[in-house]
């Protein structure tokens, strides 16, 4: 298997449980710090659909910034949907683990395991 991505935000315990948990297991994945390396229109798209998802359900609706940006409700299309994850990174729900041509939202974070076939 080639090495695993973890879209990873150190600061979410979530996020570090999973991290915790692949180590544990001997898993070293490639860690992409998404709120300091903001992914591009094309690298979210490819990632919604290795998750087999729709933008919006990627969004972090308790997130300050979506209650701003008056999300609540709003039916965007998915390019738009896709821009306001681009422009407002913390809105990504995370973490999420990619493997090959699979991915999966790690909440709970064990989730990364079922992933790995562990």
């Amino acid at each position: 298997m080639d090495q695993p991505t973890l879209y990873h935000n150190p600061r979410c315990s979530k996020s570090r449980r999973a991290l915790e948990l692949l180590e544990a297991a001997g898993v070293t994945p490639r860690i992409v710090r998404y709120l300091d390396q903001p992914l591009s229109v094309g690298e979210l798209d490819d990632l919604l659909r290795k998750l087999d998802m729709e933008p919006q359900a990627l969004m972090r609706t308790g997130e300050d910034v979506y209650a701003e940006l008056g999300l609540a409700g709003r039916d965007l299309s998915r390019e738009g949907a896709i821009q306001v994850l681009v422009d407002h990174p913390i809105l990504i729900e995370r973490p999420i683990l990619v493997a090959g041509e699979r991915a999966v939202v790690a909440r709970p974070p064990e989730r990364v395991m079922e992933l790995l076939g562990a």
